[in-house]
This record gives C-alpha cells, structure tokens and sequence, in this order.
C-alpha cells in the first residue's frame, strides 16, 4: 500500500503540479471526473467529462496471465493492478491533457469483484482524491456496466429493464433513474460469462471463453444439438447457466462421466456445432428473462450491458426481440462492454451531481449490495 501511495504522491507533485498545466484547459463549469477500475482482471483508468464526453480511456489486461489458468486467478491479479495502477491513472490523466486542477472529482468501483483486486483501486483512488482535495465517489461495478448503453441515448422512456451480462454476473434491473436500479432478478450459480469459459474449457477452445464461442459458433449449426434452457419457475427472473454447462461436459464425456473429453478427437465442424447450440441455450434463457422483466414492469425501454453484451448473436437477437414489440432498445459500443474505468467516471456523474461522495474511510466490497 506504501508503494502506491508515495508513488501517487510523486505523480502529483510532478506530471500534473502547477508547473505543468494544460495549454488546453477545460472549461471550469463541466464536471470531469477521473474512474478507476480493478475488480477483476483489467486495470483501467479513464477521464469523462458530464457523463458522456469520454476524454481518454486506458485499460490493461490481464488475459495473457490468466489464460495458462483457464481462468482469474486472484492473487495474480492483483498483483499485476499493483504494477499497472500508476502508469494506467498516468496515461489517462496525461491522454485527456489536463493536470489535477481539472479534474473535479476522482471515482471509483469498490464492489463487487475480487477484494485483494479492488483493493489496489480503492487504495489508488482515495490516495488521489486526498493529494488533490478532490470528492471521492464510489461505484457499483456492475451498475456501470449501465452507462455506456446509456450513453447512447438523450431521453430514457420509463420504465425500462435493464439486462447486465458479465463473467461474474447476469442481472436483470428495473431502471428507475441511472443511480437507482431495482433488482429484479440474479445469478444463482454459474453467471453467463462464466459459462462460457467454462464450456471454451471443455471444448479445448482457450481463454477467454466468450469471443472464443462466438467465432467459432458462426461456423456450427445452432439447432445441431438439444441443451436444456432453465427457466426455473414459471414466473422467476433468476438465471441458472451451470446444468448448461455440465449438459455440454456430459455430451463431450458421456453421461456416466467416466469416459475421457472427446473435445480433442472431434473435427472442427462438431466443435462449432456444440458451441452453437450452447450459445443459443443462453441466448434463448437470457431473452425469454428478459420478456418476463419487461412484463412484470411494464417497459418500453430495454438496455443491454456487461462484457457478454460484446456477443454479435445476443446483441441481433434481442434488438430483434425489441424491434418486433415496439420497444426502445440501447446496447454498449462493444469497446466498452467489457470492463473499463470510462463507465465508472460517467456512473459517477450523476452521483457527483446528487453529491454522493464517499469519504477516505471507503472499503471494498467483494459482493454486491
């Protein structure tokens, strides 16, 4: 923790002091607000000014160190925060041109992910936003995932259901403003983005999981093979992606789980048709949820985000799903679907707005409140 607090220091009196300033300074009446992100394995830093004028966005990933592991490893993960926090935070201020006069306040995701990776965020944060005398606002991770499909659209027309796909989530919100989501439905095991590195595991395709079935699904048949779509009960907005995932382990190892994984002897074509049937099975769960959200609220408006949101067969279908109901539908850039500080700094606006700061006593959260 020492190391990145002198560090900062050291920035501050330095690359951003008073001696540096911006020949380019921003205007004093816009708010522009510096987002940090670590919650999992992206080190990202961005500068956004109101809400949508995205100045600069900087992400580091970490998917060459998790890859030989098939998944995240935390401690590898935060070690690797703790090496790209400074020179992350350092690109993005220097990309935007500002110095820290212009910066009115510094953001950050405390919750949920990993604690020892939102550590090295929160750590950063609040040892900025005291060096600068800069509010400090802290936000949900999986709530920004909301902002960039947000971005995207002048006025909301209310209600609206808001539909978050990530690696560690799959949420279903009634949107009432951008700082107040009603939880409508949740993950109870394995999260959409989950089950698909999973079965990218299975099938030998590598990590990460998504963008792997994706390619590959273009070239296999989507209705080559029968996976099960849970639905739970009749009227339940849950999710439950891991009977899915153990459908295909069982199709690649036979039912009695004693054979070996025929993923490695199967030809290119049965690999693609796998992961077509297994992407529409979670395509066809999360859209059917999604009917009922938008039933049980009444909306006119649907809002797709997350990292899962990048996926070109979920993006058709559902846009298609909204367009033949007469709804509004508003998805992520696929730049920003995946983790990235950028939503951070624009869920922060309003909050800064609201004045909903957090004070220096702010901790992580690994769970979602």
């Amino acid at each position: 923790m020492s190391r990145i607090v002198i560090s900062i220091d050291r920035i501050t009196q330095t690359r951003y002091g008073v001696k540096n300033k911006s020949k380019n300074r921003m205007k004093k009446d816009r708010i522009i607000i510096l987002g940090i992100e670590t919650s999992c394995d992206e080190t990202a830093a961005a500068v956004v000014a109101d809400g949508r004028d995205i100045l600069s966005s900087v992400v580091a990933s970490q998917a060459h160190l998790h890859s030989r592991y098939g998944g995240v490893v935390p401690e590898v993960a935060s070690r690797a925060h703790v090496e790209h926090i400074l020179p992350v935070v350092s690109q993005a201020v220097e990309d935007a041109r500002l110095t820290s006069d212009d910066i009115s306040a510094v953001a950050v995701a405390n919750q949920p992910g990993l604690s020892i990776a939102l550590m090295v965020g929160v750590t950063a944060a609040k040892t900025l936003a005291w060096a600068w005398s800069k509010p400090l606002i802290a936000v949900n991770h999986v709530h920004a995932h909301l902002q960039p499909a947000l971005m995207n659209c002048e006025v909301i027309d209310l209600p609206a259901v808001a539909l978050i796909v990530s690696g560690g989530h799959t949420n279903l919100y009634e949107v009432c403003s951008s700082v107040q989501l009603q939880l409508l439905g949740t993950t109870i095991d394995d999260a959409a983005g989950e089950a698909f590195d999973k079965v990218a595991s299975i099938l030998n395709l590598g990590y990460p999981g998504g963008p792997a079935i994706e390619k590959i699904a273009r070239e296999g048949n989507p209705n080559a093979i029968s996976f099960p779509r849970s639905l739970m009960e009749k009227n339940s907005l849950d999710f439950s992606f891991s009977g899915l995932k153990t459908a295909v382990l069982y199709y690649c190892q036979g039912q009695d789980m004693k054979g070996q994984n025929r993923a490695h002897l199967m030809s290119r074509q049965e690999v693609a048709d796998i992961a077509a049937s297994f992407q529409a099975a979670v395509i066809d769960v999360l859209i059917e949820k999604t009917r009922r959200a938008i039933e049980r609220v009444g909306a006119r408006t649907v809002l797709l985000g997350g990292g899962v949101a990048a996926n070109n067969a979920l993006r058709t279908a559902l846009e298609a799903f909204c367009r033949n109901r007469g709804l509004a539908f508003f998805v992520a850039s696929k730049p920003l679907c995946t983790d990235n500080a950028a939503m951070v700094a624009a869920l922060a606006y309003p909050k800064y707005k609201a004045g909903l700061f957090a004070d220096l006593t702010l901790e992580p959260k690994a769970s979602l409140d």
